[in-house]
């Protein structure tokens, strides 16, 4: 008899999301649905402002991707107004965004993903000497020495974690499926992936660092301005760009020595589930682009990650991508009903319908009217992926060359086809592959900023006047997140926004169902994946990690009539 799973709340994750499946008597998932339940409402809010604050109010759209939320709305103004800004101040906006990327991905492997893979119990049972071999083992695979290859420290990791169990408390590694048959690492690697979760744990102040040098703060960086960016001082002084490479630096060190060769470890000991394809999904991949590499001016610039569009695996036919195919359909979401629309012409118009049947005390979505909060994208008329996966997928289809040497050499190094990323376990790997990209060309473009500046070149913003450009415009600023494709669009009227719809990475991968029934990535990637124990749905977690959820980019609780919609108390000062 066939088992319908609620896993809600997925932890681990940005925002609300709740998954729910449908596991035949083989506990294989035969139907899934993905659902937020939080509201919309940051395009409301945009509407009737001056255009030039709207990135300040849309970088809120998250907590995590501030800056990029905020570039991007900045961007759309600027497209808008047909504003080119000073390479100065693309070079640094490429800095800014590349110290998010390997930001992001790394606390996404270790503090939202890596206990997907880990079982932290484990690890009390290993000999802290063999996991100096194994760290050294996975180094060798990676091309590197290990991050730390210490007994001793391998032993005090070993012992903090036996005095959680100990007093009947695991910290911040409570509440997982520890034990579910699952989990395929031995007791050395388990105690070796911990080490590295605690270390990064530290080490991602250093991003932080990074992005405030030149954004003036970190999470809401400030110094992004339509026409270019204000860190003047920051840009004239040796000694900060040299901070933020001597940062930079050190945190490359890790992702080459401890992140690469975790993943490495985790493919090899996954490697029939990324052989199996599970998690695979849609196997459609969409790409905006990004990463501008020279001054050519607005979507003509040579991209670090090149755009396009890949359907159905299929690597030997890449289709150019055009903005004007990019539509939103509400279906089976929370919004009153209507034809798909582009961006420029959307709508956010509330129509909460409620769940559906109730069953033992549970409330089950309404899986055949509405039943989440996030839309669902189109493009042209295709359910697509998007994300670090869909970059590299896209960039060995277009014969990137530097995209497809890192490819190759991760599939080559682990020994694997081309196949297995098309998988939980290939999904995964891709964010790593991307990371170590990230890292070794940022330390270029630190490079040509210092050069640049010794140079004589000084210039950080292109004058504009506004009154001229922002009678009756619009724009689109369409660029990469972390977690993929994002987009802004605006309409501006009489130098006040007339419309603003953002279409997020989220909104793409974690969208119900559309005006044909088809599904979103989530719920896509789930279809077929054996679950060992349904009431320790372990697999579930892997595969929708794997996408980084971020579903307050994709929904907002945001109340635009000013209605109080909870109050939070957090104590800051507990220790783990």
């Amino acid at each position: 008899m066939a088992k319908h799973i609620v896993v809600d709340p997925i932890t681990r994750i940005e925002g609300h999301l709740r998954i729910e499946a449908v596991i035949d008597d083989n506990n294989t998932i035969v139907d899934a649905y993905s659902s937020s339940t939080m509201f919309r409402g940051i395009e409301e809010i945009l509407r009737g402002r001056d255009p030039r604050d709207c990135g300040l109010l849309a970088m809120r759209i998250c907590g995590v991707c501030t800056g990029t939320h905020y570039q991007r709305s900045i961007e759309a103004v600027e497209h808008a107004f047909g504003v080119t800004i000073p390479k100065n101040a693309r070079i640094v906006r490429n800095l800014i965004q590349g110290a998010l990327y390997i930001h992001d991905h790394v606390v996404h492997f270790y503090h939202l993903h890596a206990l997907d893979w880990v079982d932290i119990t484990k690890a009390l049972e290993a000999d802290p000497k063999k996991s100096v071999e194994e760290a050294f083992k996975w180094a060798k695979i990676a091309g590197t020495t290990p991050w730390v290859a210490d007994a001793a420290k391998f032993a005090e990791i070993q012992e903090r974690l036996k005095k959680f169990v100990k007093q009947g408390r695991l910290g911040l590694f409570a509440k997982g499926y520890w034990g579910n048959p699952h989990y395929r690492l031995t007791p050395e690697q388990n105690l070796l992936a911990v080490t590295h979760y605690l270390q990064a744990l530290d080490l991602q102040r250093d991003a932080a660092k990074m992005m405030a040098i030149f954004g003036g703060k970190n999470p809401h960086p400030q110094s992004i301005v339509v026409g270019g960016v204000t860190c003047v001082q920051d840009i004239k002084n040796p000694a900060r760009i040299a901070l933020f490479k001597d940062l930079l630096m050190n945190f490359r060190r890790f992702i080459k020595q401890a992140y690469l060769p975790d993943i490495y470890m985790a493919g090899t000991m996954y490697a029939k589930e990324a052989l199996d394809g599970t998690g695979a999904g849609l196997k459609s991949f969409l790409v905006y682009g990004d990463f501008r590499l020279d001054d050519t001016g607005f979507y003509n610039s040579k991209l670090l990650f090149p755009s396009g569009v890949v359907l159905n695996g299929d690597l030997s036919k890449v289709i150019e991508f055009d903005q004007e195919k990019v539509k939103e359909d509400v279906t089976h979401a929370w919004y009153k009903n209507g034809e798909a629309l582009h961006p420029f012409e959307g709508r956010t118009e509330p129509e909460y319908t409620g769940f559906g049947k109730k069953e033992n005390n549970i409330a089950y979505l309404d899986t055949q009217g509405k039943y989440s909060w996030i839309k669902s994208p189109l493009y042209d008329d295709n359910r697509v992926e998007v994300g670090p996966l869909a970059r590299m997928v896209v960039g060995v289809a277009k014969k990137d060359e530097r995209i497809s040497e890192y490819v190759t050499r991760f599939l080559k190094n682990a020994d694997l086809p081309v196949e297995v990323l098309f998988s939980t376990v290939g999904r995964t790997a891709a964010r790593a592959i991307e990371t170590e990209l990230m890292a070794d060309v940022m330390i270029d473009w630190t490079d040509e900023l210092a050069s640049n500046v010794a140079a004589g070149d000084l210039s950080t913003w292109t004058e504009f006047d506004f009154d001229q450009v922002s009678k009756d415009a619009q724009g689109y600023g369409l660029a990469e997140a972390p977690r993929g494709a994002l987009g802004h669009w605006v309409k501006i009227r009489n130098g006040k926004v007339e419309n603003y719809q953002a279409v997020v990475p989220s909104t793409w991968n974690a969208a119900p169902r559309d005006y044909k029934n088809r599904m979103g990535a989530y719920e896509a990637s789930l279809i077929g994946t054996k679950v060992a124990d349904p009431e320790q749905p372990l697999e579930i977690l892997r595969t929708i990690h794997s996408f980084d959820p971020c579903i307050a980019c994709a929904v907002h609780i945001v109340d635009t009539k000013g209605k109080e919609l909870g109050e939070f108390k957090v104590n800051t000062s507990c220790a783990i």
